[in-house]
């Protein structure tokens, strides 16, 4: 007595779908490469292959040490700007402005020497404020005097550099994004 009824060509066909019996499979893209730089890829010895993406996690690492050690100075010297300046800098809308300063005090760091000064116009208090967080930002050292005119009074912002800590390592821009 026979439990299970005869199956038919469809339904055999069917149970043996996967290739290499049933229906054709699109030929993948590593198949259709020239064949011989996929003979290359193909005969690599392991220890080569290991050694290669080896050097390809270390260089990462690496790049990933520095990006997060380019990070760590930011946010320090982020830090040093006092929580008055930090907020003004953030809800500012002058961007161009804040841009120009930092661009004016990358220039001293990368081009003057250590006894040289910046002195800067600023009349607007507020655009005075930010050129002072810049500064900090920068550990650099920030004044503004008044100095008198036959006229009037003029506000010269001077710029120099402390006596002690590093600058270079935010004046360039970060290599790794």
């Amino acid at each position: 007595m026979e439990f299970v009824p005869r199956l038919n060509a469809e339904e055999i066909r069917g149970l043996f779908a996967p290739p290499p019996w049933g229906d054709d499979v699109a030929p993948s893209p590593f198949s259709m490469t020239n064949a011989r730089e996929r003979d290359k890829f193909r005969n690599i010895d392991m220890d080569k292959g290991a050694n290669m993406i080896d050097n390809i996690k270390a260089s990462y690492r690496r790049r990933r040490a520095h990006r997060d050690a380019y990070k760590v100075a930011v946010l320090s010297a982020w830090r040093r700007v006092d929580c008055w300046t930090r907020e003004a800098l953030r809800r500012s809308f002058l961007f161009e402005l804040i841009e120009g300063y930092e661009t004016c005090v990358r220039a001293f760091i990368l081009e003057k020497g250590a006894e040289e000064v910046l002195e800067l116009q600023v009349r607007d208090p507020f655009h005075r404020l930010l050129l002072h967080g810049v500064c900090e930002f920068y550990n650099l050292a920030s004044i503004t005097i008044t100095q008198s005119k036959d006229v009037g009074s003029l506000k010269v912002t001077r710029i120099t550099r402390k006596k002690t800590g590093s600058t270079s390592s935010l004046a360039s821009p970060c290599p790794i994004s």
